[in-house]
């Protein structure tokens, strides 16, 4: 299984950045690797989405379960069905000041060792960059006046 955490101070307020990983249906528009994403049920702090993601050759489609708890600025999600034995991750958005700590982990595992071995480092090296993408987009909301 592969796993990565990573804490680190962003110059964007907590609620802006739990507002950007919350708001899933926009990450085709600013994460690379998101192909298509279609929200399949909406409960109030709890969605089921369906992801298209591609790197390179490699195309795969997974369903997730996310839990969102706006109060503790934390998102949790983790896959119901697709190609992974275990996909997990989670966000924790904390103040400090005018910006906020990013709290981040992931761990997956494929299903398939071929798959695992073929698209396991690349996945990896896509996952590494999350936060990267996320801080971005938040540069451009605040930047740009934009609604998250």
């Amino acid at each position: 299984m592969i796993s990565h955490r990573e804490t680190r101070f962003v110059p964007y307020p907590a609620e802006l950045m739990y507002a950007v990983v919350s708001d899933v249906e926009q990450y085709p528009k600013f994460l690379p690797w998101v192909v298509a994403l279609r929200v399949l049920s909406r409960a109030e702090n709890h969605l089921t989405a369906e992801m298209a993601v591609g790197y390179g050759a490699l195309r795969e489609r997974y369903t997730s379960d996310i839990r969102l708890d706006p109060v503790m600025r934390r998102v949790d999600v983790a896959q119901i069905s697709g190609p992974f034995k275990t996909l997990e991750n989670h966000w924790r958005f904390i103040p400090q000041g005018e910006g906020c700590e990013i709290e981040f982990s992931i761990q997956f595992e494929f299903k398939s060792r071929l798959l695992h071995g073929v698209a396991g480092a690349k996945f990896e090296k896509v996952m590494l960059k999350m936060t990267d993408a996320f801080e971005a987009r938040a540069k451009t909301i605040k930047e740009n006046g934009e609604a998250a």
